[in-house]
């Protein structure tokens, strides 16, 4: 994952299936340590299903604990994926959206941060993709989940 041009992340997953459009990949929670965000952790054990489209600009991971409960999706705001042999590659556009695993919490993130990314005045185009993108998202989160975003 890119992130302002930067590498921000990188990790090895399992490719699960790859459509030509979206790409399905499965990876264990890739820090050594709890990563605590007050709704949710994401700790050592927890393993993520993570669904890329090159046509779309967001990515949806479901989150699992090490038992195998659902935590949620952890959904990142991206430019459309770029699927090559060396992996998957997003860039991260500061906007995320979580929904838990019962549906009561959909939460919009780091609007702030896109705010002040400045990407509205360097690329307004990608900007309004971007919080298209996520209307999208909160609309799938509050209106039963992803499971039809994510089946096939």
């Amino acid at each position: 994952m890119l992130k302002a041009g930067r590498q921000k992340v990188r990790y090895a997953a399992a490719v699960l299936h790859d459509d030509g459009v979206r790409i399905g990949v499965t990876a264990p929670w890739a820090l050594p340590r709890v990563r605590d965000f007050g709704f949710v952790r994401f700790e050592p054990g927890d393993v993520f299903t993570e669904h890329y489209w090159r046509d779309r600009w967001y990515a949806v991971k479901e989150v699992r604990g090490p038992g195998g409960r659902l935590k949620g999706w952890y959904c990142d705001i991206t430019r459309p994926a770029v699927v090559t042999d060396d992996g998957v590659c997003v860039e991260d556009l500061d906007l995320d959206l979580w929904r838990s695993a019962d549906g009561g919490t959909v939460l919009r993130l780091d609007e702030d941060e896109f705010a002040r990314s400045g990407l509205a005045v360097r690329d307004p185009e990608a900007a309004g993709r971007a919080l298209g993108a996520l209307e999208e998202l909160e609309a799938l989160a509050r209106g039963g989940g992803f499971s039809a975003l994510l089946a096939g």
